[in-house]
């Protein structure tokens, strides 16, 4: 099959190295340099490193418009194959390629249509979750279904590490769907059932809520983790404090939701029910550290030397 990939962070990688190997690649699409990093460097995107290593002609866009269009219809491709591109594939492009494009989302179509399906699981407390290879068509993320695979969603699993997960098994599951659509075998159903949506998170979405329960603001923070990065306010000003790794405290004793404390050693923070534990913390301005030593740096301040808790919002 001649296959015209497009994707753009390193979750696609998995799908375009195992294309790569089966399949002819006669294109990459990736977004543009983009600026990282404080001194906002110009930076390849993870697939376009990857493309180069691989010795595959890259098209760098980031919109598929009419240029992008003529290069692709020269190719002549058989097939499209998009992972986390990042732009909206239309007409005439759409069906440029001879059995247009499939897409790989990372959802049980159509629960989670959208940019940002893995998180949205994670926060709403999904058990099962999973990927689905579909037909692309204009409405986002509607097309009829070729193949899903489901896994379980770990209970103190984060979004990152979840969508690292999915991204191995969904490579396996599009190769599946590409060598069928060569044998002329592949077999695609419409979507059934309710769908619901997965808009891209904002870093609104991230500020935590402690007057929900534990289980509410895990989730949350879970969900938001590593991206956008879940945090909240210190003492009701603009003190922000990233929280990079929490837990269920168990055994604890509620406490005021929003107040953290040090209890026996472990740093907690209450919620509308039960306390988390906070196990690493990132303060403005400073480097990710253990929750406890950065406890006991408030307690050294001069104005915090009676302080026993910290107020969060």
């Amino acid at each position: 099959m001649r296959i015209v990939f497009a994707g753009t962070p390193a979750v696609a990688e998995p799908t375009l190295r195992a294309l790569a190997a089966a399949h002819d690649i006669v294109a990459v699409i990736t977004r543009a340099d983009a600026p990282q990093g404080r001194k906002r460097v110009l930076t390849p995107s993870p697939i376009a490193d990857v493309a180069e290593a691989l010795g595959l002609p890259v098209i760098k866009a980031n919109k598929l418009d009419a240029d992008v269009t003529a290069q692709i219809e020269a190719l002549q491709p058989d097939l499209g194959v998009i992972v986390a591109y990042g732009g909206f594939v239309r007409e005439p492009l759409l069906h440029t390629p001879r059995l247009g494009w499939i897409n790989l989302h990372f959802s049980l179509l159509p629960r989670w249509r959208g940019a940002a399906p893995v998180q949205h699981a994670v926060i709403a407390g999904d058990s099962v979750t999973g990927s689905s290879v579909f037909q692309l068509v204009e409405a986002m993320d509607a097309g009829p279904v070729f193949a899903t695979t489901s896994v379980t969603v770990g209970a103190h699993q984060t979004a990152g590490s979840l969508l690292e997960n999915l991204a191995v098994d969904g490579a396996a599951l599009t190769l599946r769907v590409v060598d069928d659509l060569a044998a002329g075998t592949a077999v695609s159903v419409p979507q059934q059932g309710e769908p619901t949506l997965a808009p891209k998170l904002m870093l609104e979405d991230a500020h935590l809520d402690f007057t929900t329960t534990r289980a509410e603001t895990y989730q949350r923070l879970r969900g938001v983790t590593p991206e956008p990065g879940a945090f909240t306010l210190l003492g009701g000003a603009d003190d922000r404090l990233k929280l990079l790794e929490a837990e269920p405290a168990h055994d604890a004793a509620p406490l005021p939701a929003g107040r953290i404390r040090s209890v026996s050693g472990a740093v907690l923070v209450g919620t509308a029910d039960l306390p988390l534990r906070l196990v690493t913390v990132q303060p403005a301005g400073k480097k990710p550290m253990a929750a406890a030593d950065w406890w006991r740096g408030l307690a050294n301040q001069p104005s915090s030397t009676d302080q026993n808790e910290v107020v969060a919002s």
